[in-house]
């Protein structure tokens, strides 16, 4: 299988080859978790997650390293901090902040399919590496003190704004800039600032400060993937200035702006919109994983997702969910027919996925699949012809290794101690006719998530209860 990938960088498709197919690495941007995370945050999560599974599937989930960090140091989490939590200590408040969001954001990701990456670090684990790397950028004459604040110079890079395509005379000062007299040139970015008495901050050789938002990954992808790695991806919006000073600041410091990169690839992700429109809270459309996850599956939603290929724009819809919802049990109705069905590669499915997660090919091919599983099969599209029975039963098996390969096997979980007992309490409560306790029960287990039948038992006929997680 030959995998190839849309390189940003060099703007064409290109053919994967690692670095060391034993050790293929990957970092991709994760959350600033200063509040829950929406269904936008969700689409690099389930896209990159993909590709993790594709690689690992090729070269082994031994010789796969995948990172994806969190934004622990950040302005908005400051300000949710002192509003949420105040009278305590800023930085004990930030990490109450922080712990609630990353937490919740581990639950959503998973309740979505996606692999836990080989390392989440935190920013906040990483001071120390980024104040090292600053005092390099410093030394080798890419970056400068000026008022306690520490920039970096980007007319010292020559071909700074290549991940872009920018010129460096077009360029604009990038994001989350706090100051603007200091700087030599317009477009200079922080990379160390000072921190007020009401601000998170850590010591360093320009005083008390904390590091500006694009050192974090620089130095946290070195730290957990060396200064050179086979590919790096995000959202399309950090392409610039994210991306594009990250690239700066690694090459700069680790002496490879001559002739390296950063990372040989670079993977961006299309944006998000709701129902037509762009998310925000004040069309009230804005939508949080977990909200999303209260009203469907985490299969559904990521299905849905991955409809659309991850370079192209989409549009989170409820008719795209409802339709997302009727092809996963499509599929698997199919899949019922069929007893002690083991899941094989699906080698077809692999080749359509291997063309730059060609999401959409795949969603056909299985399609083609189900049909075939189901005893249905037009030839050219045109002439019935009724595969055999180790066709179906093959075409199933296909369909099955696809649908744990792409993450979207149905995601079940036992029963908590908590949830078990209420559920016998209550079925006790129905048997001894006490139907407001059963009601009361019922009506709590709803509000964990948890949604019960009762039926009986055809052996014995006698009362029991089934449940299946809340769609």
């Amino acid at each position: 299988m030959t995998l190839r990938i849309y390189n940003t960088l060099t703007r064409t498709k290109e053919v994967f080859t690692p670095i060391d197919p034993k050790n293929v690495r990957m970092y991709v941007c994760g959350p600033t978790v200063y509040d829950y995370a929406h269904i936008g945050n969700a689409r690099p999560a389930i896209v990159f997650d993909v590709l993790y599974r594709l690689l690992r599937h090729t070269y082994g989930a031994e010789h796969v390293t995948y990172v994806r960090n969190i934004t622990d140091v950040d302005d908005k989490i400051n300000a949710r901090a002192l509003r949420d939590y105040p009278g305590i200590d800023l930085n004990d408040a930030i990490r109450a902040v922080t712990e609630k969001t990353y937490d919740q954001y581990q639950k959503d990701v998973a309740a979505l399919g996606c692999l836990p990456p080989t390392a989440q670090p935190r920013a906040t684990e990483h001071i120390q590496g980024m104040v090292d790397m600053i005092r390099v950028l410093i030394n080798r004459g890419h970056a400068y003190e000026a008022g306690g604040e520490v920039l970096f110079d980007v007319m010292a890079m020559k071909d700074y704004g290549a991940l872009s395509g920018r010129k460096q005379e077009d360029l604009l000062a990038g994001a989350r800039i706090a100051v603007d007299a200091l700087k030599k040139n317009a477009s200079d970015f922080v990379l160390w600032k000072q921190s007020a008495a009401d601000e998170p901050g850590w010591d360093s050789p320009w005083g008390r400060g904390r590091p500006g938002w694009h050192i974090e990954c620089s130095v946290m992808a070195k730290a957990h993937l060396g200064e050179v790695f086979d590919i790096h991806g995000g959202g399309l919006d950090l392409i610039f200035p994210h991306h594009e000073n990250e690239i700066a600041q690694s090459r700069c410091a680790n002496g490879t702006h001559g002739t390296d990169v950063m990372a040989n690839y670079w993977m961006h992700n299309g944006f998000l919109q709701v129902e037509g429109q762009k998310m925000s809270k004040s069309l009230g459309n804005f939508r949080t994983i977990a909200e999303v996850l209260k009203d469907w599956p985490g299969e559904v939603a990521r299905f849905n997702m991955l409809k659309t290929h991850y370079r192209q724009p989409i549009d989170w819809t409820e008719s795209g969910l409802i339709e997302a919802q009727n092809t996963l049990l499509r599929w698997k109705r199919r899949l019922e027919l069929f007893e002690n069905l083991q899941p094989s590669a699906p080698s077809s499915v692999i080749a359509e996925l291997a063309d730059d997660l060609d999401t959409p090919a795949v969603f056909r091919r299985m399609s083609e699949l189900a049909s075939v599983a189901g005893g249905n099969f037009l030839n050219g599209g045109q002439i019935p012809v009724p595969p055999s029975e180790s066709d179906m039963k093959g075409a199933a098996s296909e369909l099955l290794g696809a649908m744990h390969l792409l993450g979207l096997w149905p995601q079940t979980r036992a029963l908590a101690q908590e949830e078990a007992s209420l559920i016998s309490a209550r079925l006790e409560a129905r048997k001894a006719k006490d139907w407001k306790r059963s009601d009361e029960i019922r009506d709590e287990l709803l509000a964990m998530g948890i949604q019960i039948k009762d039926v009986k038992d055809p052996a014995t006929g006698e009362l029991k209860t089934e449940w299946e997680v809340k769609r």
